[in-house]
């Protein structure tokens, strides 16, 4: 290494003006300190996808962090304006795709809102069923994934497997088994098959059986308590200053849950246990999604028993062409990641005039810039991992 300092030219394009800024990356006898501005993306297995985290650090330590979005930004708010009601559903499922159902729900509850639209009772806790199993499903991927990146790699194992269960009576009832186009404007596409929620109990029962063993592996688990206790703290006003919600909020004592608080769908019958911790770290959001698993299970349970006592449609029946009045409204709901909102405006036509998704990976993300500074590099994968996020639910 030459004994003169390596000079790494960095362009700052911030409102216009053009400055070229000078960083020390290598002197010569290391005496000189300077701090160094280092990438971790886009392309980098510990950014959960596309994400850019532009970090400046000072030796092992970071003290600065910038999120960098939009890698994969496909423009989905502007698609919704040239597809018509039954179309969209098809772009409303893919930019979280861990909670497929969820996100179609929220957007068939938007127009139905604002045609004023009544969806049979029976379509009612169905969709509440399948949309606590999507919630699961999501929860499971995450607490396979979250130990892998810090160094574990059975919980990934248990967790698919149990994962398998649930993705088998989704299928079942949707054709789907990620994208699953099921809801409509108006209830759902089709009613389940015969049997259905029989097949959906005994798929629960199991992953509440094999739930036993991931629990033991990792609550008390030394070494993953180590990586994440004190790890990434995140205060209740921090968190409502980004707009964070979900189990990351929960986890820092925000004791908020849109189907307790504000209920959609036929949540105000049902008892909805809200899982809140206060430590506010990556131990304490890890945990919120573990015991937010058997919530879920119990609330399916429980939206299994009211939908099999019932008969009838499971949609009303629409024109072809549907046009929903001139008017606006917004709707949101509990999505696994946190609170999802719809802002939807029609003009009369077949298509949204404007449709704005308010999604909770997005506003979750921004909290990084807080949580990074003063944390050390190996933290930093312990921190991205606990925030929970979907990089297309942050681009749109």
């Amino acid at each position: 290494m030459p004994d003169a300092a390596l000079p790494q030219t960095r362009r700052n394009c911030d409102d216009g003006a053009v400055t070229e800024q000078q960083i020390a990356v290598g002197v010569g006898a290391g005496t000189e300190a300077a701090d160094m501005v280092l990438n971790i993306g886009p392309q980098h297995p510990s950014t959960h996808g596309v994400l850019r985290l532009l970090l400046r650090v000072d030796g092992e330590r970071v003290t600065a962090c910038e999120p960098v979005v939009g890698y994969m930004h496909r423009g989905a708010e502007k698609l919704y304006e040239v597809r018509d009601f039954r179309q969209i559903m098809l772009l409303a499922n893919r930019h979280d795709w861990l909670s497929a159902f969820s996100s179609e729900l929220g957007v068939a509850l938007a127009a139905e809102r604002l045609a004023d639209v009544e969806v049979p009772e029976r379509a009612v806790w169905l969709r509440m069923a399948l949309a606590e199993m999507n919630r699961v499903l999501n929860h499971l991927m995450f607490l396979g994934s979250y130990p892998l990146e810090i160094g574990a790699i059975t919980p990934m194992f248990y967790a698919f497997t149990e994962r398998e269960r649930l993705q088998a009576v989704m299928e079942e009832a949707s054709g789907g088994r990620i994208h699953y186009m099921y809801n409509c404007v108006g209830g759902l596409k089709q009613d389940v098959p015969a049997g259905w929620e029989d097949r959906s109990r005994r798929a629960l029962d199991e992953v509440e059986h094999g739930m036993v063993r991931l629990d033991k592996l990792l609550r008390h688990n030394e070494i993953f308590a180590a990586r994440t206790q004190g790890v990434g703290v995140l205060d209740a006003a921090t968190a409502a200053a980004y707009g964070v919600t979900g189990p990351v909020a929960r986890a820092s004592g925000l004791d908020f849950d849109l189907r307790r608080d504000e209920p959609y769908l036929a949540y105000a019958e049902l008892d909805v246990p809200v899982v809140v911790r206060t430590e506010g770290d990556c131990h304490a959001r890890f945990l919120c999604l573990l015991d937010q698993v058997a919530v879920s299970i119990d609330l399916a349970r429980a939206c299994l028993d009211r939908a099999a006592a019932l008969d009838g449609p499971v949609n009303v029946k629409l024109p072809k062409i549907f046009k929903p009045p001139v008017g606006e409204t917004y709707a949101w709901t509990e999505n696994p990641l946190g609170a999802n909102g719809y802002y939807l405006v029609s003009r009369g036509e077949k298509t949204p005039w404007r449709l704005k998704l308010r999604t909770a990976s997005f506003a979750n993300v921004q909290a990084l810039a807080t949580l990074m500074t003063g944390c050390l590099i190996p933290d930093m994968i312990a921190i991205l991992g606990s925030m929970f996020f979907v990089v297309g639910d942050i681009d749109k």
